[in-house]
């Protein structure tokens, strides 16, 4: 019988990656409760409408990606594609309209039928945040500013580019579709066959096409700042300003867009060429008319997403945080059920320590020494109620710092009395027993 294999499009995460992978969470963690985003987890399938009249039907998302299936219920579902129509349905359903603006962000697995490449899996995993309920451009800002700390935190903003455009309120919106469907119309024949199918329905998509066959015409497509009304352009104008204020470098990208008619405003991706062609780390928009789209209420909505292997690539090998500060070496026999005594009041004390499940003091003291483990503690017993600890540093600098030997002694100071070290071996810890 073979092995059975991985599925094409998943990984097993280990090692460095995984410490990449790791990292990228805890630091995003750590940045969004500065930014008092709250946290919420949400379910890993939804009723496929959710994100049929959410993404779009016609879109290649819902067409061709999406995982979706029949429950022994007859009902159909879809492992989540994406973070946000999830999100903006349980808005919808948790009644969490009184807690508006909602600033929140998760982050989890998501699932595409599409064909891996580098960065990109049939199973991948994004980090989220969102601002619901907020019409003001002081929240597309505040969601840029957090993005930008993000990768500086991450020591990756070097060589990450923000493009940044604006696709204007819902009647400059619309103005600019007619205006491209008008100019593409008359080269119809000469784009290529996606572009020609995305016409009619959906424009904008053409700008954002990889196909030397439509790149010929972009550069000469209408603009949207030439449809764009006074309060668009003074809701840019606010945007580009506050992320001046904060200090976010910016660069305008007339050709970015959001494809779905829901998008309104604020478009934005942070680029970079360290991943080849899929150069996207991060990226979201202003979606204002979401919320509408699954039935409720006219609600403003700003939100990104970014993907958590692209920018554990990007930070690559995380140096090791030395969570172990002791390894345990017991020496004889009378010695092991001491040394795994102390070793698990260490651990319970908040102290790291690891101790080897065999093998000779000589072996167990090189396991300790390749880990990189700082310290070794020597364990040795008479007849169990008289041990011996002695404090031996092997991988730093300085001879067995007093605030480790005290944390030590206060940790078994519960469960031993603490006799006077051999004046000998004066980083010893004599334990006797208590009765």
């Amino acid at each position: 019988m073979s092995t059975p294999q991985a599925i094409r499009g998943t990984q097993d995460i280990f090692g460095a990656e995984a410490e990449a992978f790791a990292h990228v969470v805890e630091t995003f963690e750590r940045v969004r409760k500065l930014y008092r985003f709250r946290r919420i987890e949400m379910p890993v399938f939804e009723k496929t409408e959710v994100f049929s009249r959410s993404i779009g039907e016609t879109t290649d998302v819902v067409s061709k990606e999406m995982y979706s299936f029949e429950d022994r219920g007859g009902e159909s579902l879809t492992l989540r594609p994406e973070f946000t129509a999830g999100i903006a349905r349980a808005y919808l359903t948790n009644g969490w309209q009184q807690h508006a603006p909602l600033k929140v962000a998760t982050h989890g697995p998501l699932f595409r039928y599409e064909r891996p490449q580098k960065g990109r899996y049939r199973q991948f995993h994004q980090l989220d945040a969102e601002i619901i309920g907020a019409p003001e451009p002081q929240a597309d800002v505040e969601l840029l500013v957090l993005a930008d700390q993000l990768l500086k935190e991450l020591g990756i903003a070097d060589g990450v580019t923000l493009m940044l455009n604006t696709l204007g309120d819902g009647a400059s919106r619309e103005a600019w579709r007619l205006a491209l469907i008008d100019y593409f119309r008359a080269v119809q024949g000469q784009l290529s066959e996606d572009s020609q199918e995305r016409l009619e329905r959906n424009p904008l998509r053409i700008l954002d096409s990889k196909d030397p066959r439509d790149k010929a015409f972009v550069a000469d497509a209408p603009k949207i700042d030439d449809f764009l009304s006074g309060e668009a352009q003074d809701f840019f104008g606010a945007v580009t300003s506050g992320l001046d204020a904060a200090g976010v470098t910016w660069t305008r990208a007339p050709s970015l867009v959001r494809g779905l008619d829901y998008y309104r405003h604020t478009a934005f991706e942070f680029v970079t060429d360290r991943l080849g062609a899929q150069g996207t780390v991060l990226g979201g928009g202003r979606y204002d008319g979401l919320v509408e789209s699954l039935g409720g209420p006219p609600t403003p909505a700003v939100g990104w997403a970014a993907g958590i292997e692209r920018l554990a690539m990007l930070v690559g090998e995380v140096p090791t945080q030395q969570d172990v500060e002791i390894a345990l070496v017991p020496r004889g026999d009378l010695a092991e059920a001491l040394a795994l005594e102390v070793f698990y009041i260490l651990r319970r004390a908040g102290v790291g320590a690891e101790l080897a499940y065999r093998g000779s003091p000589k072996n167990r003291f090189e396991k300790a020494k390749k880990a990189m483990i700082p310290r070794l503690l020597d364990v040795g017993s008479s007849d169990g109620e008289i041990g011996v600890l002695l404090i031996r540093d092997i991988n730093v600098a300085e001879t067995s710092p007093e605030p480790v030997r005290k944390r030590i002694k206060d940790a078994l100071s519960q469960h031993f009395v603490i006799t006077d070290p051999n004046p000998e071996f004066p980083r010893s810890i004599h334990l006797v027993r208590r009765k």
